[in-house]
């Protein structure tokens, strides 16, 4: 029987495998009035990435402490966005993971401190709840993930990862959000829906789809069975017809124009 790590609300234990959810996560860039986040880059595979954990709540944080480490990561962990800057001041993180237990009552502004104060970190929230106004309001501040701290323990591993290289993870519920909160707004970088439509294939439209709905290049593939490779030249060749930066303005791009 496979095996995953899931780390709970208030503990770490080993499960038996169970049914798969439906939250995967999707590799979209940033909202508007975010900070922007370095390009996509690939990490040698013999770079340790520095992470900083920031959660008050100490069992949790030192049972995900404990983890990332056996996976790889050099973690300094803290209980305050102030004592984790403070035990990382020698150390610049290349990702800060900030808990958040209360999300309906968190502005944001923890996360504008850590981007203030060490530009270069990408922040990965790690929510305990799902709140759809947090999630826009963290996204804006300028996290670049997130997801909630039910998630599996290579979920949370990939979010880091993609976050170390410049992308963003977002569970599928919240890049829908995103989305959504993107089409809502007046944002001049949004992608101009008042000329032509392009001419996508059949395949790119499927690709285009997916994306909207949050799904990453592996998800991609899977639903359309090719490679991961082949998936990225697909969506490399989506963002060039329709002229957008990034898939999150792909996404608003389809669901404006009502193609998904």
């Amino acid at each position: 029987m496979a095996v995953r790590r899931d780390i709970t609300r208030v503990n770490v234990r080993r499960l038996g495998a169970v049914p798969a959810d439906t939250d995967d996560v999707a590799i979209l860039p940033s909202m508007p009035g975010a900070e922007p986040v370095a390009h996509a880059l690939e990490l040698p595979p013999t770079t340790r990435i520095r992470v900083v954990l920031v959660d008050d709540h100490a069992l949790f944080r030192m049972g995900l402490r404990k983890l990332l480490e056996q996976e790889g990561f050099l973690v300094v962990d803290a209980d305050s966005v102030q004592a984790a800057l403070r035990r990382s001041a020698e150390r610049v993180p290349d990702v800060v993971v900030m808990g958040v237990n209360r999300p309906a009552a968190c502005d944001g502004q923890a996360i504008g401190i850590v981007r203030e104060a060490v530009p270069s970190a990408a922040v990965l929230v790690l929510a305990l709840a799902m709140d759809d106004e947090h999630v826009l309001r963290a996204v804006r501040a300028g996290a670049v993930g997130y997801l909630l701290k039910d998630a599996e323990l290579e979920r949370i591993v990939a979010g880091i990862r993609d976050a170390a290289c410049g992308q963003s993870a977002l569970s599928a519920r919240v890049a829908r959000v995103v989305v959504d909160g993107l089409r809502q707004s007046s944002d001049p970088r949004a992608p101009d829906l008042t000329r032509e439509m392009p001419g996508l294939s059949d395949r790119e439209h499927a690709v285009l789809s997916l994306m909207a709905s949050g799904c990453d290049n592996s998800q991609i593939g899977d639903r359309l069975f090719v490679s991961r490779s082949t998936v990225k030249n697909y969506v490399s060749r989506v963002l060039d017809k329709l002229e957008v930066d990034n898939r999150v303005q792909a996404a608003t791009y389809a669901v404006r124009r009502g193609l998904v």
